[in-house]
């Protein structure tokens, strides 16, 4: 039972944890979790405010005689990316999520956890609510739609928040201090053609579907060299079409645009003469990928069965240029950071695949530490896409956040961590989108840390949160608010 997580330490956090995983609450459904923002902030007689945009920011007064401190700002966001296995029912906009006890962490069943960002605004509620703690005057910023175009920090607006240091909780590594992270930038692609070539005669209908992938964050895992499982697919179709006389009606995969695609599924047909060798080269693609994706990918099922005959297919002009254009695609790491060795520079994730109904569609997410290097692969993926004759339109644009070396909230919360632990902690950046990056265009004299618990595969149901991390990490958020 989800509930068994609030016997957990420190029980506060967990407790206001297992609300988060009571309440639906997936980008652009934070509607209940504001209300219940709301709710706590009139039941603790603390100030709240509420944006136009659906940010909400609670202020809690300084312990007596630390009025005279520098103001600080917790900040998390409120909306989760909503992931599930598909062999399940769940709606993610009226279920619960089901949270357990897996050893040392918790997870949930066959969905997201939720602990990005729900473990940080845990930590801020429980702050908000113990007045056993020591700090200076305090602002709790809870921001809504992360995941999906970071649309409450670009709606912050000067004077919101009067903060003079930030201390971001979205962070997913105990023990590493996060000076800086990547900027982002959604390139989305559109073709629309005429869907009228009649199916071949004698073709018989095949569907095929790739599963059992780890997916994942594309950003935070894209250092794994996780399969894609759109790119993996188009690298079957491609084969298929050219050895095999497949022709493509369907073809869709992911689901969200800052997820490492775990399935896709397509629908082909092909000459029921041809139909033993493409099952033989699947199962022999399957070594392929089983062999390629060694200790990387343990699950990878690739199936094919024969289905009803479809009356038309997609022309073979548009499905030549399709499948050629999502081969020629980059993807994945594409550039390393050399004042930080290890850390991802620049790369890119195919996310979101759609074609058929006279429709192409696909959607890729960008994340660069540097500027230019993410125009450069954005550029890349725009020369492949416009060869095919597709339409592509750059959205989304963040920027990254430049690391500051004098930064005294980093030294103060170093200090924290080594007075706690007696280990020093690692100062590095991320390579994924946080608010810190916007939020600091918005208040640029503002003084930013951001810091979390071990956090593993988020944005799948893989998802989990070490629970000793969690009350370490907790321990080191009070300590640097009593230094501060």
């Amino acid at each position: 039972m989800a509930a068994e997580i609030k016997t957990l330490s420190p029980a506060h956090v967990w407790s206001y944890f297992y609300d988060l995983t009571q309440i639906p609450r997936p980008t652009f459904h934070t509607e209940a979790v504001q209300e219940y923002l709301l709710a706590l902030a009139k039941r603790l007689n603390l100030e709240a405010q509420h944006d136009a945009t659906g940010n909400i920011l609670i202020r809690k007064p300084a312990t007596p005689g630390l009025e005279g401190r520098p103001v600080v700002t917790l900040q998390a966001h409120i909306d989760m990316v909503p992931q599930k296995n598909s062999h399940i029912e769940h709606d993610f906009t009226k279920d619960p999520i089901d949270a357990y006890i897996d050893g040392e962490w918790v997870t949930a069943r066959d969905t997201t956890l939720g602990a990005d960002n729900g473990i940080g605004a845990a930590y801020m509620m429980a702050v908000l609510s113990d007045d056993t703690l020591k700090h200076g005057p305090l602002e709790a910023l809870f921001t809504v739609d992360e995941e999906v175009g970071m649309v409450g920090a670009n709606g912050l607006q000067p004077g919101f928040s009067k903060g003079d240091i930030l201390i971001n909780l979205d962070s997913e590594d105990e023990g590493l201090l996060f000076a800086g992270c990547a900027g982002g930038l959604d390139v989305n692609v559109k073709l629309e053609y005429k869907d009228q070539e009649p199916t071949p005669e004698g073709d018989i209908a095949v569907r095929i579907s790739l599963t059992g992938l780890r997916g994942g964050h594309s950003g935070m895992d894209i250092i794994l060299g996780r399969a894609n499982a759109n790119k993996q697919l188009v690298r079957f179709l491609k084969e298929a079409i050219a050895s095999y006389g497949a022709r493509l009606v369907h073809l869709e995969g992911g689901s969200a645009r800052n997820a490492i695609p775990r399935e896709a599924f397509a629908l082909v047909t092909i000459p029921e003469a041809e139909a033993d060798g493409l099952w033989e080269f699947a199962s022999d693609f399957l070594d392929t990928l089983q062999t390629e994706y060694k200790n990387i990918e343990d699950g990878i099922s690739l199936s094919l069965e024969r289905t009803d005959l479809p009356k038309t297919v997609i022309p073979e002009e548009i499905q030549d240029g399709v499948i050629g254009a999502l081969d020629a695609c980059i993807n994945g790491v594409q550039s390393m950071l050399t004042d930080f060795p290890g850390i991802v520079e620049s790369s890119t994730n195919m996310a979101k695949i759609f074609v058929g109904d006279g429709t192409f569609t696909a959607t890729f997410m960008l994340r660069s530490s540097s500027e230019s290097r993410k125009e450069y692969v954005a550029s890349q993926i725009e020369s492949a896409m416009n060869l095919a004759g597709a339409e592509v339109e750059f959205a989304g644009a963040y920027n990254g956040w430049a690391p500051n070396a004098d930064s005294a909230v980093l030294k103060t919360m170093r200090r924290a961590y080594e007075e706690v632990t007696g280990k020093s902690p690692e100062i590095t950046v991320v390579h994924a989108g946080l608010e810190c990056g916007i939020i600091q265009g918005v208040m640029p004299d503002m003084d930013m840390i951001s810091i979390g618990p071990d956090l593993r595969s988020p944005h799948s149901p893989d998802e989990k949160v070490h629970i000793a991390s969690v009350e370490r990490t907790w321990k080191v958020l009070v300590k640097a608010l009593e230094l501060i």
